[in-house]
């Protein structure tokens, strides 16, 4: 996998602002539900399934135009963390009902530990996901997301995973 996530999100998310906000302020800062989350992974690297991870994030409660401020930090059964700040775009208006899509771009720092080199700390990590808004605002979601260091250095065979998320309005 390559940098195509990221692709997804910055394009989906600047037509989605361009046709949906630009008409009230394109990038106005709006309030959001905060957010709390936990996932549960699959640790992908060069097509073998390596270690799992937890990973949770904080969505912050504002957005700019469609993209809402998240953090986040994980960490694998290997000894890898990674830990970053970036934005996601998430969206209803795709699928119909209680269902949603969204795409992440999350700058951050890894720390290898018995996990994979990826040849440098700062590590990029995109993802994109479906899920299923309950009432009380909460979701369930499954994503994909790639880990690389963009080409920054030669040595970039980014790492994958897969997995199940749990996040939970916070009052």
């Amino acid at each position: 996998m390559d940098g195509t996530f990221a692709i997804i999100f910055f394009i989906t998310g600047l037509t989605d602002t361009y046709l949906n906000e630009c008409p009230t302020g394109c990038y106005q800062l709006q309030e959001a539900p905060a957010r709390a989350a936990l996932q549960i992974s699959d640790v992908v690297f060069q097509d073998d399934s390596i270690s799992e991870e937890i990973y949770v994030t904080y969505d912050l409660a504002r957005r700019y135009g469609v993209f809402q401020p998240v953090i986040g930090a994980s960490a694998t059964s290997d000894g890898s963390l990674w830990v970053g700040a970036g934005a996601k775009w998430t969206t209803q208006k795709v699928i119909d009902g209680p269902f949603f899509v969204e795409a992440s771009f999350m700058p951050g720092l890894y720390a290898q530990g018995d996990g994979p080199d990826l040849g440098l700390p700062l590590e990029f990590r995109s993802a994109l996901g479906v899920g299923y808004s309950f009432d009380n605002g909460a979701t369930l979601s499954v994503l994909a997301d790639h880990r690389s260091n963009g080409d920054l250095k030669d040595l970039n065979p980014g790492l994958e995973t897969l997995g199940l998320r749990f996040a939970m309005v916070l009052d």
